[in-house]
């Protein structure tokens, strides 16, 4: 019994150490990263895709959708009913009308160089959805692009990081609290003028996630011609400048 405790015990402590590397590698990405142009963006995601890969076993993760679950119906029925349906080609969300939850999507994406989420080969992919977690963790993911179309963060580094507070602001999102503290440190780092207004776009992500409902009950892929304005309405979003 003493030598499996012993073991447990390793596991656990190497655990812990493998998640502090994927942290800090995070930390120094974001640290070295030009974050007015974002040009090693790609190296920054994989260092990113690293570290949710040991977020989605840690007991905070765990801890937070099961409150997630007890404290919101609508959450707790899409997480145990293991809601996916496939985005669409852009082109034919591109035939909706203009004011369209998938016309605005796709013609975001298409400005800014995208592809839907559910292509990225390195995406937290459904085949490794096998818990309430890693389902929670996929269908952010999936829908990541969707929540900027919503709550009008754009996909710069400073909207990136406003949109990662309205996340922790509607569930104790483990990698949304990494990024925001990484994206400090870049900031602090690379645009040291640029604090103020992060911290206000923080703050504004903030308020705007506690404010609304749960973003992540939404089966967004069921009502692609929804206006945007109406989803914004039903959701009590406020549009972000």
């Amino acid at each position: 019994m003493e030598t499996l405790n012993t073991s447990v015990a390793t596991q656990s402590e190497e655990f812990q150490a493998n998640l502090m590397t994927a942290i800090l590698n995070t930390f120094q990405m974001d640290g070295e990263a030009d974050l007015e142009h974002a040009d090693n963006f790609d190296e920054i995601n994989a260092r990113f895709s690293e570290l949710v890969n040991y977020l989605v076993k840690a007991p905070a993760y765990q801890l937070a959708v099961d409150e997630l679950q007890q404290n919101d119906s609508a959450a707790r029925t899409i997480i145990q009913e293991r809601y996916s349906a496939p985005i669409p080609p852009l082109e034919l969300l591109l035939d909706l009308p203009r004011n369209s939850l998938g016309y605005t999507y796709a013609t975001s994406l298409q400005a800014a160089g995208l592809q839907p989420l559910d292509v990225d080969p390195s995406l937290f992919s459904w085949e490794r959805v096998d818990s309430d977690v890693s389902y929670v963790e996929y269908r952010y993911q999936i829908t990541h692009d969707l929540w900027h179309v919503v709550t009008g963060f754009d996909t710069s580094p400073l909207g990136e990081l406003g949109l990662q507070a309205f996340y922790l602001a509607q569930f104790r999102l483990p990698s949304a609290l990494v990024a925001l503290v990484g994206g400090l440190v870049g900031f602090m780092v690379s645009s040291p003028e640029a604090l103020p207004i992060l911290i206000a776009t923080i703050e504004q992500g903030w308020q705007m996630g506690k404010n609304a409902k749960q973003l992540i009950a939404q089966k967004w892929e069921e009502e692609w011609e929804k206006p945007v304005s109406q989803w914004q309405e039903e959701l009590k979003i406020q549009i972000a400048n």
